[in-house]
């Protein structure tokens, strides 16, 4: 008789912890755990819903090419997190702590095609920095959400005119170096403020439409002045469709200016205010004569080609 009740309390102690596992299953489903979080579905929205959405563009993953989404900062919180401090950001006027999203990560997820494809980083003004695979590899940017634990409303100002917003996105590195040098030139870090919008586009595509044209185009002076080029020049200026349009001075007008007469270009690339009082371009004082004969002979290509 003892032995009867012993063996209904075991099989009443393992319904009661059954249950119990049960309902411990059950919360969790309910209140994903951080790693399930991140690994959920991305949504893409078809329309914005405040200032602080993210637009994306171009190639989406199962999306027609060109398409345009937007991203809330609710999604963007759902891709591991990042958080560095930045010491060495002429952006920011002190050390500055930065959370956010990898761009590697945004790469994987949102891309239609990360294996080829690139990031275009669209600003405010017009400006354009370009993330290929090797730039993002070597310097996880980050597309900062977050400064010093701040949102963008209360960022500071620009560091150059300090009157304006740096917001709704900006990006950073926990710490750039050079990775290569062409001529005298390091590899300058791409760092904008005030980008409003994220292009996943096709880097063969992008960085063709300003390869060197012509029978000269392989010419180890005109490759140099290319990969200056990209990094710099490509940044406000825009060949077609490709390219920054904060300067509104396309690549045929750089291109007939550097043919015409090498001399002034290369005086305006260097400081455009000397020769031009109202100009807006930053000046470029450390293009020494190399990198400016290089830069002129890359130019010269598409003229040369435009005449035949």
């Amino acid at each position: 008789m003892r032995s009867r009740w012993l063996d209904v309390r075991l099989i009443s102690l393992c319904v009661l912890l059954s249950g119990v596992v049960w309902l411990i299953g059950i919360s969790a489903i309910g209140s994903p755990t951080p790693a399930a979080q991140y690994g959920r579905p991305l949504v893409l929205h078809e329309t914005r819903e405040t200032p602080l959405d993210l637009e994306v563009a171009g190639d989406l993953i199962g999306l027609a090419p060109g398409s345009v989404r937007y991203l809330k900062r609710a999604d963007l919180r759902t891709f591991p997190p990042a958080t560095f401090l930045v010491r060495n950001d002429p952006n920011f006027m002190a050390p500055t702590r930065v959370s956010g999203v990898e761009l590697m990560a945004l790469l994987r997820k949102v891309s239609g095609h990360p294996q080829t494809d690139m990031i275009v980083a669209v600003c405010s003004d017009g400006y354009h920095a370009n993330y290929r695979h090797s730039y993002i590899e070597a310097h996880l940017p980050l597309l900062a959400l977050l400064l010093d634990n701040k949102p963008p409303k209360d960022w500071p100002k620009d560091s150059e005119t300090h009157q304006q917003d740096i917001g709704p996105f900006l990006i950073s590195h926990p710490d750039f170096q050079p990775a290569y040098k062409v001529l005298g030139q390091d590899e300058i870090p791409q760092i904008p403020w005030g980008v409003v919008r994220l292009e996943f586009r096709d880097e063969a595509t992008v960085y063709g439409a300003i390869a060197p044209k012509g029978p000269h185009a392989s010419d180890a002076d005109v490759q140099d002045g290319f990969r200056i080029a990209q990094q710099d020049c490509f940044l406000c200026h825009n060949s077609g469709p490709e390219g920054g349009q904060k300067a509104q001075r396309p690549w045929t007008v750089l291109a007939s200016r550097a043919a015409a007469s090498p001399d002034h270009f290369a005086a305006y690339v260097r400081d455009p205010r000397a020769e031009n009082p109202s100009a807006q371009m930053p000046g470029n004082p450390r293009f020494d004569d190399a990198t400016m004969h290089a830069l002129t002979a890359y130019f010269r290509t598409f003229a040369e080609a435009a005449k035949r």
